[in-house]
């Protein structure tokens, strides 16, 4: 639709008024008011105030323009200077009524227009804001998703890895076992008992009937399937991850 097309349909359209909605403010409950609609918001109060100030005014110049009339009606016939004070007094302050009132008339005439404009202003600049805060949310929203789905992938790729030296520890202790024999293994568990043979699972319950696999541990943490990871790859950075530590160099301390 054109610019021209779509401001003259929303000529045509029928809008509350927007300061009276409290629905209206809540679309700017979480990132408040900007500056543009701030604006037509105090231009648009002033004008329904002002409106509702010369109705005020009018319908009280009126009253008092009535009790002029009578009064002026009723000193018609007087013939006393002081009757005749009053009736000029009177008729002057009929004069000012009137013009007041011409006045008044003359200023909210154009008011109701004004208000209507102001309030189409309004919603425009409202809906420039809304429709602003939904594109920003939606783009903030799709880099969320990406990052949730790369954060994903990367756990599926750490609990492999997690599961690998695992088993690589428990190949390891066997092969222990089987060259050096249960008493020596011993005696050196006690002095290098610092690391850990299996799986969390068999620390926790030494009696369970069989271990989680990497896949089923990976669905319960991810809530995902693992069609998304690489397993060639992560079993790639595994070994190298293996290559970098070997290769890694020792320590050694100035006594030595």
């Amino acid at each position: 639709m054109g610019e021209r097309d779509f401001l003259t349909a929303i000529s045509k359209i029928k809008i509350p008024m927007l300061i009276l909605d409290q629905k209206w403010h809540r679309l700017f409950a979480l990132g408040g008011k900007p500056d543009s609609v701030k604006t037509l918001e105090t231009k648009e109060s002033d004008l329904l105030k002002r409106e509702a100030e010369l109705k005020k005014e009018i319908k009280d110049l009126k009253r008092v323009k009535e009790n002029l009339m009578s009064s002026v009606m009723s000193n018609m016939e007087g013939t006393s200077d002081l009757v005749s004070k009053k009736l000029d007094d009177d008729k002057r302050l009929l004069e000012e009524c009137k013009e007041r009132i011409a006045a008044a008339e003359d200023e909210i005439k154009d008011i109701p227009n004004e208000i209507t404009e102001t309030n189409k202003e309004l919603m425009i600049a409202s809906m420039d804001y809304c429709y602003d805060k939904l594109r920003t949310n939606s783009t903030e929203a799709e880099e969320i998703t990406n990052w949730i789905k790369d954060v994903r992938v990367q756990l599926k790729k750490n609990v492999i890895r997690k599961r690998n030296r695992e088993i690589n520890n428990k190949e390891i202790y066997s092969y222990m076992h089987d060259v050096f024999g249960m008493e020596v293994l011993n005696l050196f568990d006690m002095q290098n008992g610092d690391f850990y043979i299996g799986i969390a699972d068999d620390k926790a319950d030494e009696n369970a009937s069989s271990s989680k696999s990497a896949s089923e541990e990976v669905a319960e943490i991810t809530n995902v399937d693992l069609e998304d990871v690489d397993l060639d790859a992560v079993a790639k950075e595994t070994k190298d991850d293996e290559a970098e530590s070997d290769d890694a160099p020792v320590e050694t301390s100035a006594e030595e």
